[in-house]
C-alpha cells in the first residue's frame, strides 16, 4: 500500500518561504513520477509543479510560480519537496503530493494514482 504525508505547511507572511515536504512509504520510490497539486477555497484543484522518476532530471511548473518555487527529490529519503520562495496571498490553498509509476513528467492530475491528504499553506499580506 503506498501512502504519502506532507508536512511543512503554516503560516507565513507576503514575501517569506517555505518548504513542503512528502514522504512515500509503499512501492518503489525511484520509479515514481511525482508532483504537487493546490486547492485554493472555492477553487478547483490546480498543478503546481512536477519531477519525473529516479533522477528527477526533468521538472515542470506551472506559470505563476516558475522562478520562485522548485521541486526536487531525495531517493534515498523516499521523499519529495517544494521550496516556496517569495510568496504571495495567492499561493494560499492547500498543497497535495502525488505519486504515479511513470519514466516522464506528469502534470494531469488524473494521471496520478496515489496522494497525500494536503497540507494548509496560508499567505498573509
Amino acid at each position: 500500500q503506498v501512502q504519502l504525508v506532507e508536512s511543512g505547511g503554516g503560516l507565513v507572511q507576503t514575501g517569506e518561504s517555505l518548504k513542503l515536504s512528502c514522504v512515500v512509504s509503499g512501492g518503489s520510490f525511484s520509479n515514481y513520477a511525482l508532483g504537487w497539486f493546490r486547492q485554493a477555497p472555492g477553487k478547483e484543484r490546480e498543478f503546481v509543479a512536477a519531477i519525473s522518476w529516479s533522477a528527477g532530471v526533468n521538472t515542470y511548473y506551472e506559470n505563476s510560480v516558475k522562478g520562485r518555487f522548485t521541486i526536487s527529490r531525495d531517493n534515498a529519503k523516499n521523499t519529495v519537496y517544494l521550496q516556496m520562495d517569495s510568496l504571495k496571498p495567492g499561493d494560499t490553498a492547500v498543497y497535495y503530493c502525488a505519486a504515479v509509476s511513470s519514466y516522464r513528467v506528469v502534470i494531469r492530475s488524473h494521471e496520478y494514482h496515489y496522494w497525500g491528504q494536503g497540507t494548509q499553506v496560508t499567505v498573509s499580506s
